[in-house]
């Protein structure tokens, strides 16, 4: 029998149950944020941001602060925060984004300020490389040459 014809046999509707029992574990929200390296603390912007999903401030900025320890420090690392409703939350650690290395590799402190007319730095297609390589971790289902290309047009409209 099937499920449509249990429920007409029952008189109601059919409920469908995907993936067996429930979790107790749903997600409360998702929270995105830029930290510098190794510099972590439960003050604005971080703790109130955490405060609001419930998260303990001071176990996430210990973990954060250990897990980026062995990076260079003041280094902006995006971190995306799933925040379950069991007050638990998974990191995700991101790399820095593609115009900080190439601020860093130009050795510029910011892009033009008429972006596409007029250049403030260069860099070479060996730099290109190696901050592709990098953000491939990010994306490791995109060959290099996508990543490069990618670089090349963020490198354009700084």
């Amino acid at each position: 029998m099937s499920a449509k014809a249990a429920a007409k046999a029952v008189g109601g509707a059919a409920a469908k149950v995907v993936g067996g029992a429930k979790s107790a574990r749903s997600v409360a929200g998702s929270i995105r944020l830029v930290i510098p390296a190794g510099k972590a603390a439960p003050t604005p912007p971080l703790g109130p941001a955490l405060g609001q999903k419930g998260l303990n401030m001071m176990e996430f900025c210990k973990e954060f602060n250990a897990k980026t320890a062995a990076m260079v420090e003041e280094l902006p690392i995006p971190v995306k925060v799933i925040a379950y409703s069991d007050r638990t939350y998974k990191m995700d650690l991101k790399t820095p984004a593609a115009s900080y290395f190439l601020k860093k590799a130009a050795g510029v402190e910011t892009g033009s300020q008429t972006a596409g007319t007029s250049r403030v730095g260069s860099v070479s297609v060996k730099h290109i490389y190696e901050i592709a390589k990098v953000k491939q971790k990010d994306t490791p289902h995109l060959p290099l040459e996508s990543i490069c290309k990618n670089i090349v047009g963020t490198a354009n409209s700084m």
